[in-house]
């Protein structure tokens, strides 16, 4: 009989390592720490290539809806932080467009500019005269009734295509929240009249970025402040029992818990679990798309219409990336010899629908950069780094929710939280502050019994201070001692 839950956590990402910062830091006795790969980070690991570049593993940027995650990021790096203004730029019709698009549509030619007026204008002469949208049915109804069918021809529904892999008629419509801007037509107009850039939407008009070693040294600070002896990295899990609340390792040994928190992909965990043919027979409803990230390192300075840009999207098929990253503007330590180069990572999406040449992608993405005249034909390359991410974007396929809710209701009566990025399969919920309170969230809801707000979207809620939460662990700990369950460590 344990005095106090055994928790297990798979996985060493921004959630895991949430959760196990916050079991450290309310002083609970017994927990274990699991990740598959030699090294902690998870989707937000960077790497050092051969020439000495340095490489996210995807766009990744900082900022933050709660505190707690704040004095998270003190702790891992210091003061060692860059702030930088975002400055987000459509390539399109051959000219840079600012960002969000729909507010500087005064940029494009004419034969694309009167059918988005025209789309506007009717959205909000409907709107004006008291007339109700009817309810979407898929995410391409409501970028209509948004947008109108103008701008939805020219930018949302090609850019949709390449970002998701994906048309936007097979997408659901519950997921977006802060990640689509919706439109202010007047503010629109006097743009066009102005003809004046509008900037600046959204929640990460600002952000920070690590001054060394990209996003993943976060994480590997972090999970380096961990008790090292209930971390182990390369330590693959190959099975689940939940009846008998037993993970089988790769190895072959078995590890026992009380309550499991995974960060593996939800499709992959259903797979492992025995004796639950019903949950296993689900894993083939899960749609997600593969990401390809291409770094390209150069010799010299960024161009001047470069040179403050952050990050860049592409909605024409003439360029396989949907996004590009000015990396060098993150960190001048990016690179291998700062002041001397810079370098661009780009984005690429791979689903069934959407299939890419593993063999030319690198040559692909080199091309899209002269077509887009980020970079001409005399640049002088001085590296190349490539890799594909299978887990890139949980994708919000028609119907989810409806899948999702019941799955992670089974599995929790079973003491399993799968909570982050693809644990949940929630992309509005899979920034890394939201990560990170996934997996914070879910051990106080284990320990303290307190509502898990982040992973149902709902955004800034606190969890309680260690203090605070002292007197609520002791009664939990009490609780949890139940007759017939496990024989301890």
């Amino acid at each position: 009989m344990r005095t106090a839950p055994r928790i297990v956590i798979i996985g060493a990402g921004p959630t895991g390592i949430g959760a196990a910062w916050r079991l450290q830091e309310l002083g609970h006795a017994d927990w274990l720490l699991l990740e598959g790969a030699p090294h902690a980070g998870g989707l937000a690991s960077s790497a050092v290539d051969s020439r000495g570049f340095t490489w996210d593993h995807g766009g990744h940027v900082l900022f933050s809806h709660y505190r707690y995650f704040d004095a998270l990021m003190v702790a891992a790096l210091g003061a060692d932080w860059l702030e930088h203004e975002r400055e987000a730029w459509v390539w399109m019709r051959d000219r840079w467009i600012p960002y969000p698009f729909q507010n500087n549509i005064w940029c494009l030619p004419e034969a694309d500019l009167i059918p988005c007026i025209d789309g506007l204008l009717e959205v909000f002469r409907h709107s004006a005269n008291g007339g109700q949208a009817s309810r979407p049915a898929t995410f391409a109804d409501w970028l209509l009734n948004a947008f109108g069918p103008g701008l939805c021809d020219v930018f949302m529904f090609p850019y949709n295509r390449k970002v998701w892999g994906y048309e936007p008629a097979s997408l659901d419509v519950g997921w977006m929240g802060e990640r689509v801007a919706t439109v202010d037509v007047r503010r629109i107009v006097r743009n066009i009249v102005q003809r004046r850039n509008d900037v600046g939407w959204g929640p990460n008009a600002t952000f920070r970025y690590p001054l060394r070693g990209g996003t993943g040294a976060i994480w590997r600070s972090l999970f380096a402040q961990l008790d090292a002896q209930r971390c182990r990295l390369g330590c693959r899990v190959a099975g689940i029992d939940p009846g008998r609340r037993t993970l089988r390792l790769a190895d072959g040994a078995e590890v026992e818990y009380d309550f499991l928190i995974s960060t593996q992909p939800l499709d992959r965990l259903l797979d492992m679990v025995v004796d639950r043919e019903d949950l296993r027979a689900l894993r083939h409803e899960f749609v997600h798309g593969s990401s390809h990230i291409v770094g390209v390192g150069l010799d010299g300075q960024p161009p001047a219409g470069l040179q403050t840009k952050c990050w860049l999207y592409f909605p024409e098929p003439e360029t396989p990336f949907y996004r590009v990253t000015v990396f060098s503007n993150y960190s001048p330590h990016n690179v291998s010899r700062p002041g001397e180069q810079w370098s661009l990572m780009c984005e690429v999406t791979e689903t069934p629908a959407k299939p890419v040449d593993h063999e030319r992608i690198v040559d692909q993405v080199i091309d899209g950069l002269k077509h887009a005249r980020m970079i001409d034909g005399d640049a002088r390359i001085a590296s190349t780094w490539q890799t594909r991410l299978e887990y890139g974007y949980p994708t919000p396929w028609l119907g989810r929710d409806a899948v999702l809710e019941p799955i992670q209701s089974e599995l929790a009566a079973c003491g399993v939280l799968s909570r982050g990025r693809f644990g949940a399969w929630k992309y509005e919920v899979s920034n890394q502050d939201h990560s990170v309170m996934q997996g914070v969230e879910a051990v106080d809801h284990i320990l303290l019994g307190v509502a898990e707000t982040t992973v149902r979207g709902i955004m800034g809620t606190e969890p309680p201070d260690a203090a605070e939460a002292s007197g609520s662990l002791n009664r939990a700990f009490a609780r949890s001692a139940q007759p017939g369950r496990g024989t301890g460590p």
